[in-house]
């Protein structure tokens, strides 16, 4: 593959909602800059961005994909990201890799909540962005009411710089207002026939050309005398206005077209060369430095090597794929370099281009481009590579905390470690995906963004690796504790001929507060019970605590104190004062109120305010408690504490009360006492379940 001047190159993300068209318009461009001979679907699986065999059964994109195209001696690096929210931080993380971005958006007007958090990462990372108004040849596509939405949404202006020709069916092509040509279609080569403004458009051309040369003036105060004097503005200079604006982020250029039909791809491919920043005009990046301090690295050759790998892809034969994009200087094949994460060399053998699941080996990485390198031993997502003898350390996209957890089993028998196995590798190339065990329930537990993103990673993962799951809701880890005081005494004695069992102790048991754990004290005299056996007692004890005394939960937050005892010198054991231990603490907690803890978790939820309502009344129906509200610019963030057991499926509750658009997260607050009607079904689900087994 050749080799690109830094300014050469374009790195710009397709983002949007679900559903709108990314991918199409992705095939669109591909084809029109003549990387495939035909444009790609997703449906008959002749996609190059959605190769995955659960992106043609879902028909939705799972991962960011990536292809190149060369358009006028430059090349595209094109980033194709999902647009479903439980897979938005592969977008989001994508986002830090590129220099530009376009919003795709359907023409019925409707702008979904994931369309706005993409727009407000680009936000984050100063990123230029266009819009593509797609499907106008659909029914009821109307692109005012497209704009009008667009306009509403965001408070970067949205401007026209197409018109479109007809609508729904009819729809065949566009007015380019910058050169006030309209560009016909007659089928999906992407060659257009220029000609004259049809009458019909003639007055609402001029005056969409008009408001639009009214933002490009504002670019540069000598063309807005020019303007303001009625002098002519050349072409040349509107469209260094163009780029002025959008580098800038002045305003936001909105094009329209239709993906299926490859209409409009050749003028994005236009739009991104004359308009787009290329890594030089972005800048330098800025890192940490070995000392703790900034450090920055300019996008030049002659800079040191430095690179940020922020997506993985695992494959059971060819191992890992490192995607990364180049900060600073150059990287050869066969090298060698240093990833400041780990501290740690990596040896780089062969560089990949990617397109698609395809790949065009790279002599030597440039700055600004976004390549792949196979089997690096211990780089993850979010770690920069770099020259050793000049670390740097950038940082990577943080993922959110997971929404939603299951227990998870292996669907065979003897399958636990596969499954374990597999999930780690799933885990690699899914940041937001979640492992861990819970110490109580001993159950391995999966996180992630929601039911759809789990089960999805699951079919992917028993493709890869042959490992099939049950998903199940995780058990409650509750907890037992006293809320009494109590003196008890018990004797553990056996006699089967020959020595027998013989321990008598006396304890006294009292309530500790919450989140004291467990204290044992040792107040014995005169060596009624001799000091080699106290250890037997409070392990003795310690055992009842875990098997507790109510429901099987552990018990938590007691005090025992030993204070007396008898003993046989010969019958007498440290098994035998075991048993005597964990007889006499079972026997005294029950007649101290033992009583039944839930785990509660502080939950902040942000919602817009015609949800609050709604969402307000949903946490009181959980045994939620308010701690507050306050007003986020058109959404409320409310703050309460929730039982475990009644958020385990929020997620999908809270989707659906407000249209996607509200978020939460939750953490770990601590122990509150169970409702007593409630305790009495738990602890008799709990029997009954004993009795089973």
């Amino acid at each position: 593959m050749k080799r690109y001047e830094v300014d050469r190159i374009r790195n710009v993300a397709l983002i949007g909602h679900g559903g709108c068209g990314k991918t199409s318009l992705g095939e669109a461009v591909l084809y029109t800059a003549g990387v495939t001979t035909r444009l790609g679907r997703v449906d008959d699986g002749t996609s190059v961005f959605d190769f995955e065999p659960e992106e043609k059964g879902h028909n939705l994109s799972i991962s960011t994909a990536f292809a190149f195209a060369e358009h006028r001696k430059t090349k595209i690096n094109v980033v194709d990201t999902p647009g479903y929210d439980v897979f938005l931080f592969d977008a989001q993380a994508a986002l830090q890799a590129v220099d530009g971005a376009v919003l795709v958006v359907g023409a019925d007007g409707e702008i979904k909540f994931e369309a706005e958090k993409l727009w407000k990462t680009c936000d984050d990372y100063g990123l230029p962005r266009a819009v593509f108004v797609n499907r106008l040849d659909k029914e009821n596509a109307r692109f005012d009411a497209a704009l009008d939405a667009l306009k509403e949404t965001f408070e970067q202006p949205v401007v026209p710089v197409h018109l479109p020709i007809g609508e729904e069916a009819s729809f065949n092509g566009y007015v380019d207002l910058m050169s006030m040509k309209a560009y016909t279609f007659a089928d999906d080569s992407g060659k257009a026939e220029a000609g004259p403004v049809p009458d019909g458009l003639a007055d609402a051309a001029a005056a969409a050309r008009d408001a639009l040369l009214e933002h490009l003036v504002e670019t540069d105060d000598e063309l807005m005398e020019k303007y303001f004097d009625g002098q002519e503005i050349s072409d040349a200079e509107m469209a260094r206005a163009l780029r002025t604006g959008v580098m800038s982020g002045q305003f936001v250029p909105a094009l329209v077209g239709s993906a299926v039909k490859n209409i409009g791809a050749g003028a994005l491919l236009d739009l991104v060369v004359d308009a787009f920043p290329s890594p030089a005009d972005r800048g330098e990046a800025t890192g940490t430095g070995p000392d703790g301090e900034d450090e920055t690295r300019a996008p030049a050759e002659d800079a040191p090597f430095s690179a940020l790998v922020f997506k993985t892809i695992s494959d059971p034969f060819t191992g890992r794929l490192s995607i990364f994009r180049v900060m600073s200087g150059t990287l050869p094949s066969d090298s060698t370099v240093w990833n400041a994460n780990k501290t740690a060399d990596e040896r780089i053998g062969q560089i990949l281009a990617l397109v698609g699941k395809e790949t065009q080996p790279v002599e030597v990485a440039v700055p600004g481009d976004i390549l792949a390198v196979p089997k690096l031993k211990s780089t993850d997502t979010g770690d920069t590579l770099c020259d050793k003898a000049h670390p740097i350390t950038y940082q990577a996209a943080e993922p959110p905390e997971p929404l939603m957890t299951f227990a998870a089993y292996a669907k065979a028998k003897g399958e636990e470690e596969k499954m374990g196995q597999g999930l780690k590798r799933m885990q690699e190339e899914d940041p937001t995906l979640r492992l861990t065990r819970d110490e109580q329930t001993h159950e391995l537990l999966v996180s992630g963004m929601g039911r759809l993103h789990v089960d999805i990673v699951l079919e992917r993962m028993k493709r890869k690796y042959g490992a099939e799951v049950d998903l199940r809701t995780p058990k409650v880890p509750y907890r037992e504790t006293i809320k009494g005081s109590t003196q008890i005494q018990a004797r553990h004695k056996k006699q089967t001929g020959g020595r027998g069992q013989f321990a008598d102790v006396a304890i006294k048991i009292n309530p500790l507060p919450r989140g004291g754990g467990y204290k044992f004290n040792n107040n014995i005299v005169g060596g009624v019970v001799p000091r080699q056996y106290i250890p037997a007692v409070d392990a003795g004890i310690q055992e009842r605590l875990a098997k507790g005394v109510l429901a099987g939960y552990p018990v938590v937050d007691v005090e025992v104190t030993l204070y007396d005892g008898k003993y046989h010198e010969v019958d007498s054991s440290e098994m035998a004062f075991k048993i005597a231990g964990s007889m006499a603490f079972k026997k005294g907690a029950l007649v101290c109120k033992p009583v039944l803890l839930e785990p509660i978790y502080e939950i902040t939820v942000t919602v817009p305010d015609e949800n609050l309502g709604d969402v307000i009344g949903d946490l009181n129906s959980r045994r939620g408690r308010v701690l507050g509200m306050d007003p986020q610019g058109g959404h409320q963030l409310i703050r309460a504490l929730v039982p475990l057991a009644e958020v385990q499926e929020y997620a999908p509750d809270l989707r659906s009360m407000t249209a996607g658009r509200g978020t939460f997260t939750m953490k770990f607050h601590g122990y509150e006492e169970v409702p007593a009607a409630l305790a009495e079904k738990i602890i008799a689900a709990a029997q009954a379940s004993d009795d089973d087994e």
